[in-house]
């Protein structure tokens, strides 16, 4: 980015190639991108998600209900977990059968997965159901959408900001090209000559 620095001293040097200039341009507008628009972007991108991810609380808050389980037995079966009963499972939960009531009052009985290792009959846990009463995830919470929203903010103004230096480099990476290519036919020109008596050296 030090280019950038060289747009003015640049401006009435007469070693100054074409190529010099153009890509000091390029850097300067590459940092002016990086260090208004990036930002700029990831808010945008930060605060749209934070809304739709504001909505997704709100809704899976009204859908979904904490009840109390009852522990009826421990279940046989060590099969994996699938579906909702799944999210955020770990390794050496117990599977129960149990009893909850559903948000409409209607009693259930199912094998569920135990929160604890350890669930002997007659105890409980809390667990979330749908509005059928089917067992679901925890709904997610304000604090951890916006934190979410956050992330995905400063995630999109690093790759904007990348997409930039990246492009920035491209556009120098031919600029070099040209310049070899410049170089290579001024010496094949002037090469063979170099030296020798009357060649104007």
């Amino acid at each position: 980015m030090r280019s950038a620095v060289g747009v003015w001293r640049w401006r009435q040097n007469p070693l100054r190639r074409r190529t010099d200039l153009v890509e000091a341009w390029v850097a300067l507008a590459a940092l002016v991108l990086m260090v208004l628009a990036s930002p700029v972007l990831g808010s945008l991108c930060g605060a749209g998600t934070d809304r739709a991810l504001q909505r997704t609380v709100t809704r899976e808050q009204r859908e979904r209900h904490a009840t109390t389980a009852v522990v009826l037995r421990q279940a046989h079966e060590r099969s994996a977990l699938s579906g909702a009963e799944g999210v955020g499972g770990r390794e050496g939960r117990i599977r129960v059968v149990a009893n909850w009531t559903a948000y409409d009052g209607t009693l259930h009985t199912g094998t569920v997965a135990a929160p604890r290792r350890s669930a002997p009959a007659g105890s409980t846990f809390r667990m979330w159901t749908d509005d059928r009463g089917m067992r679901t995830s925890r709904p997610l919470d304000s604090a951890t959408a916006h934190a979410h929203a956050v992330f995905a903010g400063i995630g999109a103004a690093l790759a904007a900001a990348g997409l930039v230096e990246g492009i920035r480099r491209l556009v120098v990476w031919r600029l070099m090209r040209r310049r070899y290519a410049r170089l290579d036919r001024a010496w094949a020109g002037y090469g063979p000559d170099w030296g020798r008596a009357g060649a104007g050296s």
